[in-house]
């Protein structure tokens, strides 16, 4: 396995490559597209420095740019992981929750229960992003291998977007959790690791990065 920090290099011409949301994760795939059908093996992350996007990736094969766009840095990926040893993590998350067959936001369900409650307790926005999210991440550490020691959820954000002009619409939503935790078990953390967790990991999501505290 292979971790990989790819910058866009050409931010003269950003805007009339990537036009929407879609072109951009498409520029993202692009980087492992070697053959038709390839599977995803890859697991990735999208930010920005200013207005530049980067991106993190951990795949099983090297990233390759075809078209120039990207300065990439990659380097082997192999953690050193312990029971017991306690990490600071960084993810970006699509937390939702499965009810009637279908996956729902948890924090906009969350809300509509205090709403269908008629609940006359006043919860902010950011109590509903952080308890919800907050439960979501506690079950999925108990099946990754890990304990939840410190926990925050920033930017939660609801993303909608078509595959192409009048094309399929994409809806999903992020947010980006930080903390600490300690590792229970070995081998479920570390294939969380390498796998990723938590659903859309096609559209960035679920990608953890740790270092030691």
């Amino acid at each position: 396995m292979v971790i990989s920090k790819i910058v866009f290099n050409k931010s003269a011409v950003f805007k009339q490559i990537f036009s929407g949301g879609y072109a951009l994760h498409q520029a993202v795939w692009d980087l492992f597209t070697d053959t038709p059908g390839r599977r995803r093996d890859f697991l990735y992350r999208l930010d920005c420095i200013g207005r530049m996007p980067f991106v993190y990736t951990v795949s099983s094969r090297m990233p390759k740019d075809a078209k120039g766009l990207w300065h990439i840095e990659t380097k082997e990926y192999s953690p050193k992981i312990e029971p017991g040893m306690k990490l600071g993590f960084s993810a970006r998350v699509n937390p939702t929750v499965k009810r009637d067959g279908k996956r729902h936001d948890v924090v906009m369900d969350a809300k509509y229960k205090i709403r269908a409650n008629n609940s006359n307790g006043e919860v902010s926005m950011q109590e509903l992003i952080v308890n919800s999210c907050g439960n979501w991440l506690e079950k999925r550490a108990q099946e990754n291998g890990f304990k939840r020691l410190q926990f925050r959820a920033d930017g939660y954000q609801q993303i909608r977007f078509n595959k192409a002009k009048g094309g399929t619409l994409v809806r999903y939503s992020t947010v980006d959790i930080t903390g600490a935790l300690e590792v229970v078990d070995q081998k479920l953390f570390v294939d969380m690791l390498l796998n990723g967790f938590g659903p859309e990991k096609g559209f960035g999501c679920g990608l953890m990065l740790v270092r030691k505290i």
